[in-house]
């Protein structure tokens, strides 16, 4: 069953954010846009590329009001070692969420039963906490952050304007759909 339309469950966890560490919870997430992108593990390959790409662009992401929050299901502790250690995961200032419980994990629906990690899950969610777009690749698939953008701007705009659509590869300013009986068959 799909999570999209659906009310993020509740959890508490302790993230590391700009050398604190603070408590990110399920109400945390909710009066603006967020984005929840979940990768296997610190120390790795894939995953230090998209969290790099994502501290790039994280200031796009803030321009729209959108706070960005990355998961797994390593300490907040491993978290932070990284981030001192590390070039590319030093660049972020997105709350870095721990996952030993795998609280958050299994509510996303993106453990990897029998390996304790998580799957390369990626949620775009409203204000109100529902889940508006999920996306899951295989691990050997990095992510891109600006193709995100695109999503989050497409998702921002569809629940501002009732009654429009985006289309394939829309961008922001871009013509849109407003679907009705006329349309049918004229695409």
């Amino acid at each position: 069953m799909s999570l999209v339309n659906t009310q993020v469950k509740p959890f508490k966890a302790t993230a590391f954010k700009e050398g604190k560490f603070i408590e990110v919870t399920d109400q945390t997430l909710k009066g603006k846009w967020a984005v929840v992108v979940f990768y296997p593990a610190d120390f790795t390959f894939v995953c230090p590329t998209e969290l790099e790409d994502l501290a790039d662009n994280y200031a796009e992401f803030q321009k729209l009001g959108v706070e960005v929050y990355s998961v797994s299901t390593d300490t907040h502790f491993s978290h932070k070692a990284w981030h001192d250690t590390s070039p590319a995961i030093g660049k972020i200032k997105y709350a870095m969420i721990g996952d030993p419980t795998w609280e958050v994990t299994q509510n996303f629906e993106v453990l990897r039963e029998g390996q304790g990690l998580a799957d390369r899950g990626t949620f775009i969610i409203d204000p109100q906490g529902v889940i508006q777009a999920v996306e899951v690749t295989a691990e050997g698939i990095g992510r891109d952050a600006k193709e995100l953008l695109r999503k989050v701007k497409a998702a921002i705009y569809v629940a501002n304007h009732p009654g429009e659509v985006c289309p394939a590869k829309w961008k922001e300013g871009e013509k849109t759909l407003a679907p009705s009986l006329d349309l049918v068959g004229k695409i």
